[in-house]
C-alpha cells in the first residue's frame, strides 16, 4: 500500500505490473514506427506513380501510333486519352503541393514524402526493438507471468501465419491463372495459319508470360509456403483452444502452470518446425538434390 495526500492508502503496483507497463510503452513506440513506415511507403509510391503516369501514357500513345500507322486508326483512342492525361497532370499538381510543404489534416507531410524517410524510420524501428529487448532483460518478471503473456500473444502469431499464407496463395493463384490462360491463348494463336504479323507478337508475349510464371512458381514455391503456413497456424490454434478448454494433452495437467509450461513448449516446437520448413524452401533446388 502507498500513502497519498490526505492520509489515504491506495494499492501500489507490483514489480510485474510496472514491467508490463514498460513493455507496453515499448510496444506502443514500435507500432507507431511501423505505422509511419507504412505511411511513408504509401506516400512515396503515390509520388512515383503520379509523376510517372503521364509520361508513361504519352509514351504508350506515341508507340501505339507508330506501330499502327497506316493500318489502324487510333484517332478515337487519342481523343479519349486527352481528359485522362489532363486528370493525371492535375494529380501531379496535387501531389506536388502536398509533397512540398502542403498540409493534410494540419500535419506537414514534406518529410514523409522524401525517399530517405522510410529508411530512417526503419533504423529507428530497429533501435526501438533493441531497447525493448534490453529493457525486458532487466526486468525480474516471474516465469508464470511470462508464460501468460506468451499465451496471450499466440493469436497474433496465428493471424500473422494466416496472413502470410493467404498472400502466398494469392500469388500462386495469379501465376497459375496466367499459365492456364496464356497456354490456351498461345495454342489458339499458333493454330491460326494466317496470323497477321503484328498479332504474332501476342503469341510471343503470352509464351513469355507463361514461361515467366512457371519459372517463378517453381523457384519460389508459393503453394508450398502457403500450405505450410496454414498448417502451422491451424496446429497452433488447435493447441490454443485445447489449453483454454483443458482438453487433449492438457486435461491431465495438475494445474494451470503445468498446462502453460506444456503449451509454451509445444508452441515453440511448432514455430521451430515452421522455420525449418521455411529454410528448406529457401534453399535452391540444386542444393537440395545434392
Amino acid at each position: 500500500m502507498q500513502e497519498h495526500d490526505g492520509g489515504m492508502m491506495v494499492p501500489g503496483h507490483s514489480e510485474a505490473e510496472r514491467a508490463t507497463e514498460k513493455l507496453l510503452d515499448h510496444d506502443r513506440v514500435i507500432l507507431t514506427l511501423q505505422q509511419e513506415i507504412r505511411r511513408a511507403r504509401l506516400y512515396r509510391f503515390t509520388l512515383v506513380a503520379a509523376y510517372s503516369s503521364a509520361p508513361v501514357l504519352l509514351f504508350g500513345l506515341f508507340l501505339g501510333n507508330i506501330l499502327a500507322w497506316g493500318r489502324i486508326d487510333l484517332a478515337r483512342v487519342n481523343i479519349l486519352c486527352i481528359p485522362v492525361l489532363l486528370a493525371l497532370l492535375a494529380l501531379c499538381g496535387v501531389v506536388r503541393f502536398y509533397s512540398h510543404g502542403g498540409y493534410f489534416t494540419g500535419v506537414p507531410l514534406e518529410q514523409e514524402w522524401k525517399s530517405g524517410h522510410a529508411s530512417r524510420k526503419r533504423i529507428d524501428l530497429e533501435l526501438a526493438i533493441e531497447r525493448k529487448r534490453l529493457s525486458a532483460g532487466s526486468f525480474n518478471i516471474p516465469t508464470d507471468v511470462r508464460r501468460h503473456i506468451y499465451k496471450e500473444s499466440v493469436p497474433n502469431v496465428i493471424e500473422q501465419y494466416r496472413t502470410e499464407g493467404l498472400r502466398y496463395r494469392r500469388i500462386h493463384n495469379l501465376f497459375q491463372s496466367i499459365i492456364i490462360v496464356g497456354s490456351l491463348a498461345t495454342s489458339t494463336a499458333a493454330s491460326l495459319a494466317e496470323t497477321p504479323s503484328p498479332y504474332k507478337w501476342i503469341t510471343v508475349g503470352t509464351s513469355f508470360a507463361v514461361g515467366l510464371s512457371a519459372g517463378f512458381t517453381g523457384y519460389f514455391k508459393f503453394r508450398e509456403r502457403s500450405f505450410y503456413l496454414h498448417q502451422t497456424s491451424d496446429s497452433i490454434e488447435e493447441e490454443y483452444d485445447a489449453v483454454n478448454l483443458k482438453v487433449g494433452r492438457y486435461k491431465v495437467s495438475i494445474n494451470d502452470d503445468a498446462a502453460l509450461e506444456d503449451f509454451t513448449e509445444r508452441i515453440e516446437t511448432l514455430k521451430n518446425d515452421q522455420r525449418k520448413r521455411q529454410q528448406q524452401l529457401d534453399q535452391p533446388t540444386e542444393t537440395l538434390e545434392g
